[in-house]
């Protein structure tokens, strides 16, 4: 991929989650599965999107189905995602280009770079086991928006007992 701007230039305030809209992407793709699951988790709220990837993970559907979630998100959440480096990645420029949102991505090899979003990636493959009898072709939007809000309901120690949903909530009052 070319001209990717690697996490080690992420400013110090989405590092140490000081402002809030900056997230963490990944991927969860089931064994032989033609779709896969988009995770987005916002890294100051611990707040989870989720996209629905029916026709592959191909970056073109990759890049589509991320712009169609960033654009549901007011002006203030829209921060710059990081990614890892894989292929689903290769239409970043034109993510980018069409959400004025610029993305990092980290080393090769080194998802827990992202570690609250594969901590994420753990707690829905509760909902969606790799198991071959959960096939993400029957689950359509509403239902990948049921499972972000359950987890995003839930109080967190990290937030002061507070919820992701409040912390969004009182963020977005005060901006």
């Amino acid at each position: 991929m070319n001209e990717m701007v690697m996490i080690s230039n992420r400013p110090l305030e989405i590092e140490d989650r000081a402002v809030f809209g900056h997230r963490e992407g990944d991927l969860m793709v089931r064994p032989g599965s033609a779709s896969a699951i988009v995770t987005l988790l916002e890294r100051a709220t611990s707040y989870i999107l989720l996209g629905y990837l029916s026709g592959g993970y191909a970056a073109e559907e990759v890049r589509d189905v991320l712009t169609v979630l960033i654009g549901t998100l007011p002006t203030p959440l829209r921060g710059s995602p990081t990614y890892g480096q894989g292929c689903e990645m290769a239409a970043h420029k034109q993510f980018s280009t069409a959400t004025g949102v610029p993305g990092l991505f980290c080393g090769p090899h080194s998802p827990w770079r992202r570690g609250s979003n594969e901590n994420t990636n753990g707690l829905m493959r509760r909902y969606f086991p790799k198991a071959p009898a959960c096939d993400p072709t029957v689950y359509g939007h509403a239902d990948l928006e049921h499972v972000a809000q359950e987890p995003s309901g839930r109080p967190r120690k990290t937030l002061g007992r507070e919820t992701p949903a409040e912390r969004l909530r009182d963020l977005l009052m005060t901006n």
